[in-house]
């Protein structure tokens, strides 16, 4: 069990590194500047937390937070930042490239057959990737980003305190994060014109801000459970009791649906952008916000009610 819990946390932090070093390999092909690879520099801190967690924890992961996954963001957002500039900036001018399709991946392996030699097949790969269209390297990168985040959140060893269950409801809540986040890259960003760059930094930047979403397990992780041990001994305050809700509430109104929102709105306000899907999601953001404006405002008075009901019982003789 310690073996098969060491290979996980390896072969994780492994594909984390080769998502990133594909990423870097990319930036420098698209910049044609090798000074690019410095970004590999990026990777040395996952690497000295994974021989610092190997060694002192047999690599389980933190309860509360999840290090690997926040320094793989680190690593990676950075090449996606400057591909997606460097593609806005260059939208016009780029060559006649391929589609990212079934014909397409059926030619590459022919070609790849052809070859005996293994440098010649691996320089025939190389090339037919470069000639990849510009979009569909950008959005693969965001799509594999975003799968191997829930993948590799599922391979790594569980950190203490938390439940199978738990796990198993992280994962699920990953799924619906992971397509709420493509669907508002990829179409926001298809929305807008050319001239729109300073959008464009605006829309990467809550981006980036959501994504830091998946290092953190506070929405599921429950608090509750050291605190019954404690149960009418003292007070508890409503962070204690309701945590895991009103962290839930905080990620909608302010990492994820809260921006996404406010983004969509100035699209169709500033942009002067407006079609059906952009209103659908705009209107789903705001129900997101207005629900759980609800549901913390629930929490709250059962809270009180909760709070005035245990009063009374101790005071009555």
């Amino acid at each position: 069990m310690a073996l098969f819990k060491f290979l996980c946390a390896v072969i994780t932090r492994a594909m984390f590194i080769f998502v990133s070093l594909a990423g870097v390999w990319r930036v420098t092909g698209v910049k044609k500047d090798p000074t690019f690879w410095l970004l590999t520099f990026l990777f040395l801190p996952l690497v000295v937390e994974m021989i610092i967690t190997l060694k002192r924890r047999k690599g389980q992961d933190y309860k509360w937070f999840s290090p690997p996954i926040f320094l793989f963001l680190i690593s990676i957002i950075p090449s996606i930042w400057i591909l997606e500039l460097h593609h806005r900036e260059h939208k016009v001018s780029k060559p006649q490239c391929n589609k990212f399709d079934s014909d397409t991946l059926k030619n590459v392996w022919n070609q790849t057959q052809r070859n005996s030699s293994f440098p010649s097949s691996l320089q025939e790969l190389e090339r037919v990737l470069s000639s990849f269209c510009p979009n569909d390297w950008i959005l693969a990168l965001h799509q594999i980003l975003l799968i191997l985040v829930i993948v590799g959140k599922w391979l790594l060893p569980r950190g203490g305190g938390i439940s199978r269950d738990e796990l198993s409801q992280l994962l699920l809540i990953f799924v619906g994060t992971a397509a709420d986040i493509l669907e508002f890259t990829s179409e926001t960003l298809s929305d807008l014109q050319d001239e729109s760059l300073q959008l464009v930094y605006i829309i990467l930047g809550v981006w980036t801000w959501s994504m830091l979403q998946f290092p953190l397990h506070l929405a599921v992780v429950n608090s509750k459970k050291d605190s019954e041990g404690d149960e009418g001994v003292e007070e508890t305050s409503l962070l204690s009791k309701h945590g895991t809700d009103i962290w839930s509430v905080v990620e909608a109104l302010f990492i994820q649906d809260g921006p996404f929102l406010v983004v969509r709105l100035t699209v169709m306000a500033h942009y002067k952008v407006f079609h059906q899907m952009l209103v659908f999601f705009a209107i789903k953001n705001f129900l997101v916000v207005i629900l759980n404006f609800y549901r913390l405002v629930v929490i709250c008075q059962d809270f009180r009610s909760s709070r005035r009901s245990s009063g009374t019982s101790c005071t009555a003789p």
